[in-house]
């Protein structure tokens, strides 16, 4: 396996993105290691921390079709995928293709829209296809949706049931810049920085789909030792023990674990999974996938403090 040449384009990825981001380097590897993965991700935040800006500064930097939908409670699953309308020359119906055709798509504030119209990206989202009229119709490679909600807003929102939420390999959180930071993204912006400019502050396109497509399938000969499985599977095993969860992640959490495991080893140039490559990408792969009991979130006690709680407990393999 060459992970070299994996290691080499996740970096040369990572340090284009930082020239408009600022700081959120786990945030960014996440994302990384999610697209690597062939995976989706959401990302969980207030507005105005960049999320949009990152998205799209992604897809400059690795040369892909970028889309963006706002979802609202009008929005339709046809406004999505697309729709056939009648040709009066031809006398056949066309078909109009939806933003969804595209590599990278931002599914903003997704929790905005109705059930009906977010069940519309599960095809998507877990075959890369979309249906019309019984045709399946295949999507472009790399396809990846970027989803952003809102956690303090619940007026006119819609909780992403949890079909949908188990189809992202990961949940990030997005957390406020630090003072030093959010000092110099004033200064950025002081000094003639604008968000719809990247070509202005200097992102450059490093690599293309082609390149992403290899990588990811590099990243399916990394090794993994039979121990460090068992490890994985008894992790997300114990989220249906728990005295604190009601309902337990389902084997696409081990399956996230797996995948995302090995591609963070592989963007550090190792051709191995070790049990701290578990460890680092395990809060954001199952913190979605499970579901506290009502008396304990009463109480205020957090998925990640009972996330950390289990990891404390797994016996690591040697």
């Amino acid at each position: 396996m060459e992970t070299g040449y994996v290691k080499q384009i996740s970096e040369k990825i990572i340090t284009e993105v930082k020239k408009v981001i600022v700081e959120q380097d786990i945030l960014l590897e996440n994302c990384l290691i999610s697209l690597l993965s062939g995976g989706h991700v959401l990302l969980e935040g207030v507005p105005g921390l960049a999320k949009t800006l990152l998205v799209r500064a992604f897809a400059k930097t690795i040369n892909v079709d970028f889309k963006r939908i706002q979802f609202t409670p009008d929005l339709m699953p046809s406004d999505i995928t697309g729709t056939k309308i009648y040709n009066m020359q031809n006398r056949e119906f066309d078909f109009k293709r939806g933003p969804i055709f595209t590599n990278f798509l931002l599914a903003d504030e997704i929790n905005r829209t109705p059930p009906k119209t977010q069940a519309g990206l599960l095809e998507a989202m877990e075959e890369q296809t979309v249906s019309v009229d019984g045709e399946k119709i295949s999507l472009s490679s790399p396809f990846m949706v970027f989803a952003t909600q809102n956690p303090i807003e619940y007026e006119g929102t819609y909780s992403l049931p949890e079909a949908l939420l188990d189809r992202f390999i990961m949940k990030v959180i997005v957390e406020y810049p630090s003072i030093h930071a959010e000092k110099e993204i004033v200064l950025r912006h002081h000094n003639g920085f604008k968000t719809i400019d990247l070509d202005q502050a200097g992102v450059a396109e490093i690599c293309n789909s082609e390149d992403i497509i290899r990588c990811q399938k590099e990243i399916q000969n990394v090794n993994v030792d039979e121990e460090i499985i068992n490890y994985m599977v008894e992790i997300v095993s114990e989220t249906r023990k728990h005295q604190y969860i009601g309902i337990g992640s389902s084997p696409r959490g081990s399956i996230a674990l797996l995948h995302l495991s090995k591609a963070y080893a592989a963007i550090k140039g190792r051709a191995f999974v070790i049990p701290e490559d578990v460890k680092r990408v395990a809060l954001s792969s199952l913190r979605h996938r499970i579901t506290l009991k009502p008396e304990v979130e009463i109480e205020g006690v957090k998925v990640d403090k009972v996330l950390n709680n289990i990891l404390s407990k797994v016996k690591v393999p040697r």
